[in-house]
Order: structure tokens, then C-alpha cells, then sequence
């Protein structure tokens, strides 16, 4: 195929577009930006649900088919390549990157809710401990990273097997051919990939930057404000623009494991400290409890409205349905930082690890920090519940505020949250950057910082219009039409496959 340019000017600038008028309407009339999101809200949760679980769990069945039939020895890249990364560094990649500031952002507030507030049982009873730990291993698990491994296996597979441009449109190019990725429907994909990534990282960044001004306030009476949330911000933006310039090798993954060095001896910490033996039973219970459920979780949507008057409000659509859109706007920069360092793994490799050891992870963490913040509403002296109802993002802290050493703990935890927030950033950076330079593997430092500085912007009018509730909207705008592009990924991908591998020109 011919060379492709280093940048792209359609899709920078269409996507500059889009994000600058977020910005400037939120600027001018954020109760206007603010009342249009509750209504499209509204309309998501009410009516398309049904789409949402449907689409992901059929994004789960289809990894898995994937890995078990015969085309799960096919390498995701040339026949003797080989993983670029360590399965030590891969791993620690993915989960730093796909889940890190929400893990800590709802460990214990998440369980917690459930627990308050049970869509299956009575409110605060041992039964609702038990639902609200299998309800997030079911939002934590399988799904998520279902739907981050058809973005990431799709464009590994069509990038380094194939030799295509590292972009979302590469893989549609069994379906529409050359002319039609190089096209206007090609540049129309890329550019909902790029402004569901800026969102999608977006809303995370704002709930990193909600956690963080809550931790300083929890431990050290610092404001939390917006004016203060809007300086973190500033201070995150700047810090993850400079590693996400710095590169993979140098930034990227030397961040992500540090993650990993911080997050093992807070959880080993917590698991000693802590109710040991509850934790350990919560884990192996809670994963039976979810394997046990798998299926009619990923199908239920309370049609006969039993959960929704049991809670008072659209649960399903306010949590699982949520989720599910939100893991798909994360969907394309995960999907391409997996694809980015999944060169040279085979399909089932590449299912299997995704499938396996990020959900095992997340469940030991909810299983630690939820668990943990579980027995003391049950059994000790309570008082996360009232933390967490009256700011979600106080819960860690407040669960921490009952261990010894609790200061160093919640300061640990805040650094924790940082770099997690700084990963999950920076990747999107990079990969946004790879987006708007015609899929370069390495693009220009300069385009990445002005994407950082984007990204921030973007982070702070989500804050002013109107917080968590301004972060759920969004994920619902711009995930919809982002699902409809990952399925057609899937036809592409299977089309690839069934067609024997027939190499596109290069």
C-alpha cells in the first residue's frame, strides 16, 4: 500500500472540531450542556440497553470462539516474530492501562452501593454482601476485557500480520477494500475512534481528579473544590503529556510497572491487616457466585421493572448498561495500546491472557478493598456507607481510615491513583497521536503533547458540567456509535480469517 502521511489533516483537525465545540458550549452555558446530557442519558438507559448487553456478550463469545478453533495458532504478526514484552510486562501493561483510576475510583464504593441499596435483595443483609461482591466481578471481569480484545486483536492482526496502517479503518479493509479505508468512510471512522478516545479517557480523568481532591480533603482538610479539582488536572495533564512524549519503553512501561510495584504490597497490606480469612472466602465464593450467574447476568435487564422499584431507580441502566458503554469508549485506546504491545502473540495466547489474568486481578482487588470495607459494615463499627452516600468518592478512604497506618495508606493510594491516572492518560495519548499521524507506530512528540492538552481540556468541562452524572452521559454519546464499529470489526476480522489470510497489497 502507499506510504501514509505522518500527520493527518482531515482527522486532526475534524476531531479538534468536534472536542472544541464540548468545550467552548460547556464554557458559555454549562447548565445548557448540562440539562441536553441528562436527557440523551435518559434516552440511552431507557431504550438501548438491550443493544449494549447484547453486543457485549457477544463480544465475549466470540474471544473465546476465537481461541479454541483452529485459527487460535495464527500470530498476531509475522510467523517468527516473537512477543515483544515480557508476559511479566505485558501484563502489567494491560492492567495499569485498562482499568487502574476506576479499580480505585469504585474498590470499595461500588460493593458498598450494592450493598445499601440491593437490586436482588434485602438492603444491608448478609444476602446483599454477597450480590453486591458477585454484581462487581460481573462489571469487572470477562466483558470489559472482551471488548478491549476485538479492538486490540483486530488491529494487531490487520497491523502487524497484514502490514496495514495502525488505524480503526485498517480493519474494515475486507469489507470495503483500498480505496474505501483511504476514503471518506475510513476518515469518518478514524475520526469517531479519535473523539471516543478523547472522551473515553476524558471521563476516567475526571473521576481520578474527583477521587483525588477527596483524598487530600479526607487526609489532609485541603478544599475540595472545583477550583482545585481544575488544578489537578492541570498538574496531571502536564505530567502524563511528558511521559506519553517520552514513549512506550521509556514512559509508558516503566509507569505501568511501577504500578504494579505500589499496588501488590498495598493490597498484601490490606489483605494481612484486614479481615484475612473473610477476604479469602469472599474471593472463592464470589467468583463461584459470578461463574455460576455468568449468563443470565449478561442478559438481565429487569424488564419487568422488579430491580428498578426494588431500588428506586433504573439500576440496570445506571450500573451494568453503564459499563458497558463506558469499557466501549475505552475500547479504541485500550484496544490499540493492547494491539501495540501484543506483536508476536498468537490469538489464543493473546485471548487467553486478556480473558484470564487482567479479571483475576480486578477480582483480588474488589475481593481485598471491597470485601475489607464489606466486613466492617457487617461486623465492625460501619460508617462507609454514610461516607459514600454522601461522596462516592471518599469510599477507599474512608475503608482505609479503619486500618493501622491509615495516613500513609490513603497517601499510598492517592500516589497509586495518580499513576494509574497518568498510565491510562498517557496511552491514550500515544495512541491518539498514532490515530492522527496515519497509524505511525512512534508519532511526532508534538502532536501527542497538543492530544495531552486536549484530553485535560476535555477532563475539566466534563467536571464543570456537572461531574459523575456529566461522565456517564458522555460515555453513552459517543459509545453507541463506536459499538456498531467494533461488530463490523468482528465480520471483518472473521471474513479475514474464512478467506484463508489472502495478504492486501502492501
Amino acid at each position: 500500500m502507499k506510504s501514509v502521511s505522518k500527520v493527518d489533516k482531515p482527522i486532526i483537525w475534524s476531531s479538534l472540531l468536534v472536542s472544541s465545540a464540548f468545550i467552548i458550549a460547556t464554557l458559555v452555558t454549562p447548565s445548557g450542556v448540562s440539562q441536553i446530557l441528562n436527557a440523551i442519558f435518559s434516552f440511552f438507559t431507557k431504550n438501548m440497553g438491550w443493544a449494549y448487553m447484547l453486543a457485549a456478550a457477544g463480544f465475549v463469545a466470540f474471544g473465546i470462539g476465537l481461541a479454541v478453533s483452529k485459527y487460535g495458532h495464527i500470530k498476531l504478526g509475522k510467523d517468527d516474530e516473537e512477543p515483544e514484552y515480557s508476559r511479566g510486562s505485558w501484563f502489567a501493561m494491560l492492567f495499569a492501562t485498562g482499568m487502574g483510576v476506576g479499580l480505585v475510583f469504585w474498590g470499595a464504593a461500588e460493593p458498598i452501593m450494592h450493598f445499601d441499596t440491593s437490586p436482588f435483595a434485602a438492603n444491608r443483609t448478609p444476602e446483599a454482601a454477597s450480590i453486591a461482591m458477585r454484581t462487581v466481578f460481573f462489571h469487572w471481569g470477562l466483558h470489559p476485557w472482551a471488548l478491549y480484545g476485538v479492538v486490540a486483536m483486530s488491529l494487531a492482526y490487520f497491523q502487524f500480520r497484514k502490514g496495514l496502517p495502525g488505524l480503526i479503518s485498517s480493519t474494515f479493509y475486507p469489507l470495503i477494500g483500498e480505496k474505501g479505508i483511504r476514503g471518506p468512510v475510513g476518515k469518518i471512522i478514524d475520526v469517531i475512534a479519535v473523539v471516543v478516545t478523547l472522551f473515553g479517557v476524558a471521563t476516567s480523568l475526571g473521576l481520578g481528579t474527583q477521587q483525588l481532591t477527596t483524598g487530600m480533603n479526607y487526609v489532609y482538610g485541603l478544599p475540595n473544590t472545583t477550583s482545585m479539582a481544575l488544578v489537578i488536572i492541570a498538574i496531571i495533564t502536564a505530567l502524563f503529556t511528558i511521559a506519553a512524549a517520552s514513549g512506550i519503553d521509556k514512559g509508558i512501561k516503566f509507569v505501568s510497572n511501577t504500578n504494579m510495584v505500589l499496588a501488590f504490597p498495598l493490597m498484601l497490606f490490606l489483605l494481612i491487616a484486614g479481615p484475612t480469612k473473610y477476604i479469602l472466602n469472599t474471593f472463592f465464593e464470589s467468583m463461584g457466585n459470578y461463574l455460576q450467574n455468568f449468563v443470565s447476568l449478561s442478559f438481565f435487564l429487569d424488564t419487568q421493572g422488579a430491580v428498578a422499584e426494588r431500588t428506586g431507580y433504573d439500576w440496570v441502566g445506571s450500573w451494568s448498561v453503564f459499563y458497558w458503554a463506558w469499557w466501549i469508549t475505552w475500547a479504541p485506546f485500550v484496544g490499540s495500546f493492547i494491539a501495540r504491545i501484543s506483536r508476536g502473540r498468537t490469538i489464543r495466547e493473546f485471548v487467553l491472557g486478556i480473558l484470564v489474568a487482567p479479571p483475576l486481578l480486578s477480582a483480588i482487588w474488589f475481593s481485598i478493598v471491597g470485601g475489607s470495607a464489606l466486613h466492617i459494615e457487617l461486623f465492625g463499627s460501619g460508617g462507609i456507607s454514610a461516607a459514600v452516600a454522601e461522596d462516592v468518592s471518599s469510599g477507599i478512604f474512608a475503608m482505609l481510615s479503619h486500618f493501622p497506618l491509615s495516613g500513609p495508606m490513603a497517601l499510598l493510594t492517592m500516589i497509586l491513583l495518580a499513576i494509574f491516572f497518568i498510565t491510562s492518560a498517557e496511552s491514550a495519548t500515544f495512541v491518539v497521536g498514532m490515530f492522527t499521524s496515519g497509524g505511525d507506530l512512534n508519532p511526532d512528540a508534538r502532536l501527542k503533547i497538543v492530544w495531552g492538552v486536549v484530553e485535560g481540556a476535555i477532563a475539566a468541562m466534563l467536571l464543570v458540567a456537572g461531574g459523575l452524572s456529566a461522565v456517564q452521559t458522555v460515555a453513552f454519546i459517543f459509545s453507541f456509535p463506536f459499538m456498531i464499529i467494533m461488530i463490523l470489526m468482528v465480520v471483518s476480522m472473521v471474513k479475514a480469517l474464512s478467506e484463508g489470510e489472502k495478504k492486501p497489497l502492501q
